[in-house]
């Protein structure tokens, strides 16, 4: 089968599209004929090594988080799909393998698609949807009457978690450039900064809480904007204790280094009086399933900004990369899409 393989960290030429074995399912997986895979910053990022202290793969691996398909063959134990159901998936963090015609994950990863969507949409939902889910619903804890405040709300998590929020009941603001902005209000977003015009924080006050997409001096300027007492969680900021210890197994030895990478970052917060978390998303099924329903109750639209054929995959990235998609970047891997 064909898939985009990563032959060692660095940049576009450590990446390349070539033919390797067909997967066979195991115990309690799937194999799923993938139609079309969703890309994200974390693909790029996982390209160019950055997450090595976290995770380190055995090179050469199949590149890929997230999917959509239809079940080939299920291995011993799987009870809940059947060959030929439509299905979704945020893959498995240690195997990665969704950029490629085929791939076997975990039963319990994997939903059946929204019934509403086709492969394409679908394929751009289970990463980013389930990071804005579980930041939200989880982290935040969001409740009705709340003001959120979510910078880079155009981009793939942006424009899950602004409606999200909104579904919760929350008041939302957010950051857009005028080419963005458009697309933030008809999401839900009531108040909206021009990032290219002013400092949000110079506008915005007193939010109950914050879900920063941006990073670097966004992450420490969205301080300024909420409560004491509040929380800012990030995804693009820097990892701190809890993120290892929540959200990456207990990990005493990468707890004390994300402790002194954060200082900064937690020193600032807490002069502000307020808690920062790191949070990296865990698959999930059942989450998936909740999305799928939501998207079928006509609550949560996916925002597909551009579609790339799989021999176009490393311009696929490129466009990742430069930071102009506003939703989501699919490969279609199938052409039945």
């Amino acid at each position: 089968m064909r898939a985009f393989v990563l032959k060692r960290y660095g940049g576009p030429e450590a990446t390349e599209l070539r033919e390797v074995p067909r997967p066979e399912p195991g115990p309690g997986e799937l194999r799923i004929r993938v139609h079309a895979a969703g890309l994200n910053p974390v693909d790029f990022k996982t390209r160019q090594g950055q997450l090595r202290v976290i995770r380190r793969y055995p090179l050469p691996i199949v590149l890929g988080n997230e999917l959509a398909g239809t079940v080939d063959a299920t291995g011993p134990g799987v009870t809940r799909f059947v060959v030929g159901n439509r299905v979704y998936t945020r893959v498995n963090k240690d195997v990665m393998g969704a950029l490629a015609e085929y791939a076997c994950v975990r039963e319990d990863l994997v939903a059946h698609m929204p019934a509403t969507l086709g492969f394409t949409a679908a394929a751009g939902v289970p990463l980013a949807g389930l990071t804005a889910l579980q930041a939200l619903r989880d982290v935040l804890r969001v409740a009705p009457g709340q003001r959120i405040f979510i910078p880079g709300g155009a981009g793939g998590v942006g424009t899950f978690a602004i409606q999200l929020a909104r579904n919760f009941g929350a008041h939302v603001s957010t950051t857009a450039s005028p080419r963005g902005e458009a697309l933030v209000r008809r999401l839900g977003a009531e108040v909206v900064v021009d990032y290219t015009r002013s400092r949000f924080e110079d506008e915005l006050r007193d939010h109950d809480g914050a879900f920063d997409l941006v990073g670097r001096d966004t992450l420490a300027r969205s301080f300024a904007v909420v409560k004491r007492g509040a929380t800012v969680v990030s995804i693009a900021g820097v990892p701190e204790p809890r993120t290892a210890l929540v959200d990456l197994g207990g990990r005493g030895g990468l707890a004390a280094l994300f402790w002194l990478i954060s200082a900064k970052t937690r020193l600032q917060a807490a002069r502000r009086g307020v808690d920062y978390r790191f949070l990296f998303m865990h698959s999930s099924g059942a989450d998936l399933a909740e999305l799928a329903r939501t998207i079928d109750a006509g609550k949560l639209e996916v925002i597909v900004d551009r579609t790339f054929a799989l021999d176009q995959v490393a311009e696929a990235f490129a466009y990742l990369e430069s930071g102009h998609a506003k939703g989501k970047v699919v490969v279609r891997i199938a052409d039945d899409v």
